[in-house]
C-alpha cells in the first residue's frame, strides 16, 4: 500500500476531527487503565515496562516468548532501578515497589485481563499482524491496543484485528504509543492513529502516556509519521557523506554536535538506534512514498550484512 497526497490529507482529517472530540471530553476513561500489559522484553519494551510501574504506578506484565530474553530484560531492570537508588533519584522503597508491579510470561494468552497493551517487537509487519489478530481474541472487548512501531502503517495493524472489514471493534481500539529511545529518559511520545481509531482510544492512549511522565504529539498515520520522517533521512545523509568520503566519521559527528546543538553526532545516534532499525525504517519510507530522496544509503546496508548493528552488536561506526 502506498500513501498518496489524498490519503495522507484524510488520515490528518480523521486525526484533526478525532483531537476535536478529544478536547471536548479530556480525562475519561483514561484513569481507568489499572494494569498494562507489555509485548517484547527487548530494549524499548523493557523501557516502557518500567516507566509504567515506576511513574504510572499499574502492575504491568512483561511478554516475550523467549524465557532467556525476559530473564536478560528484568536483570537490567534492576541495574535501573539499582542505579536510581545510587543516584538518589528514588528511594529504595520506591525502587522495591516499582520492582514488584513487573511480572513477566512466556504466553500472550496471559494478557487476557489488562486494560491496556504496547506492543514492541521488530520491525516485522507480518509478526505486528500475527499479535493484533491474536490480542483482539484474547484481550477484554475494552482494553486498547497500542503498537510502538516506528514505521509500519497503523491502519494496516488496526485491520490484521478483523477479518470482517464491517466489524471495528477491535480495529477502533487500535493505536500507536511510539516511544523514544531510550525510554526512561526521553519524554517524548509520539501518538498515531490508524483511519479506524475512535476518539475514546486516542484520549485514553495521550492521558495513559501523561500518566507515564511523557510529553505526547500526535501525528497522522503516514510513512515514518513526524519523528522518523525528519530523523531518518538525516542520519541517512550522514551515513552517505561517510561513504562517498566527504567527511570522517568523527568529523561529521563533530560538526552535528558542536556546530549544531545536537546532543550526539548522527553516526552515534545510529549506533544507538541499531542500524537495522535505521535500515528498516529507510525501506519503508522509500518503499511507501516512491520518493527516491530515501533510498538507503548502501553502505547502511552492508553493515546490517556484516552483524554491525551498532551498540546493541558491540560494533556499529564505532566499536562498543
Amino acid at each position: 500500500m502506498s500513501f498518496s497526497r489524498s490519503s495522507s490529507r484524510l488520515a490528518g482529517q480523521c486525526l484533526r476531527q478525532q483531537c476535536r472530540q478529544f478536547s471536548a471530553t479530556p480525562g475519561a476513561r483514561a484513569a481507568n487503565v489499572k494494569s498494562l500489559g507489555v509485548i517484547g522484553a527487548g530494549q524499548m519494551g523493557l523501557g516502557i515496562a518500567l516507566v509504567a510501574a515506576q511513574r504510572a504506578k499499574v502492575p504491568v506484565r512483561l511478554i516475550d516468548n523467549s524465557q532467556a530474553s525476559l530473564d536478560k530484560g528484568l536483570k537490567f531492570a534492576d541495574k535501573l532501578l539499582e542505579k536510581d537508588v545510587a543516584k538518589q533519584r528514588i528511594t529504595q522503597d520506591e525502587a522495591t515497589e516499582a520492582r514488584s508491579r513487573l511480572t513477566s510470561s512466556t504466553k500472550i494468552e496471559d494478557l487476557n485481563d489488562v486494560d491496556f497493551v504496547i506492543e514492541a517487537v521488530p520491525e516485522i509487519p507480518d509478526l505486528k499482524f500475527k499479535i493484533f489478530s491474536q490480542l483482539a481474541q484474547i484481550c477484554p472487548s475494552h482494553t486498547i491496543l497500542a503498537t510502538n512501531t516506528s514505521s509500519i502503517p497503523i491502519t494496516k495493524i488496526a485491520a490484521s484485528t478483523t477479518k470482517d472489514a464491517t466489524d471495528l471493534s477491535a480495529a477502533s481500539r487500535v493505536v500507536s504509543t511510539h516511544f523514544m529511545n531510550p525510554v526512561p529518559i526521553q519524554k517524548g511520545v509520539e501518538i498515531i492513529t490508524a483511519l479506524q481509531t475512535s476518539a475514546e482510544t486516542l484520549e485514553t492512549a495521550i492521558e495513559f502516556c501523561k500518566r507515564m511522565g511523557k510529553i505526547p504529539s500526535t501525528s497522522a498515520d503516514t510513512p515514518g509519521f513526524l519523528a522518523n520522517r525528519i530523523l531518518m533521512p538525516y542520519i541517512n545523509e550522514a551515513i552517505i557523506c561517510l561513504e562517498t568520503g566527504i567527511g570522517t566519521k568523527e568529523d561529521i559527528d563533530s560538526i552535528m554536535k558542536n556546530g549544531t546543538n545536537v546532543p550526539m553526532g548522527p553516526l552515534t545516534l545510529a549506533d544507538f538506534i541499531g542500524l537495522d532499525t535505521c535500515l528498516a525504517i529507510m525501506k519503508v519510507l522509500h518503499t511507501e512514498t516512491g520518493d527516491s530522496k530515501y533510498r538507503p544509503s548502501v553502505l547502511l546496508g552492508k553493515m546490517v550484512d556484516a552483524g554491525w548493528l551498532g551498540k546493541k552488536s558491540g560494533k556499529g561506526f564505532y566499536d562498543y
